[in-house]
């Protein structure tokens, strides 16, 4: 199954985490305090990273897909990075940039 990823840069974590949980009826599954957000709803993989200087701005865009074999990077002809990932691999790679996460086992 393949899921739509969205990457957003923020001004402020936690009042985006109100904003976005209101709008995706739903709380962050993974929370980096003021650093990181990720939402894994049915609809959608959506990520908020807090970088005040870029706030507003589309960070990456790709797919959660459980069929890919590795992680990939590719650009579209406008200059967007799409990634392809599982959800393993998105554990993992989130894991090697905040160890201090708390993602839950129960979400792979």
């Amino acid at each position: 199954m393949k899921k739509l990823h969205i990457a957003l840069a923020v001004k402020n974590l936690e009042s985006s985490i109100n904003e976005y949980s209101r709008r995706l009826s739903s709380r962050p599954v993974v929370i980096v305090k003021d650093q990181y957000a990720l939402w894994r709803t049915n609809e959608v993989n959506l990520s908020i990273t807090e970088k005040p200087d870029q706030a507003g701005q589309l960070r990456h865009l790709g797919f959660e897909d459980s069929e890919v074999t590795e992680m990939s990077t590719d650009y579209d002809i406008n200059g967007f990075m799409w990634e392809q990932f599982t959800a393993k691999q998105q554990r993992d790679e989130i894991l090697q940039h905040y160890p201090q996460a708390d993602y839950p086992a129960s979400l792979l």
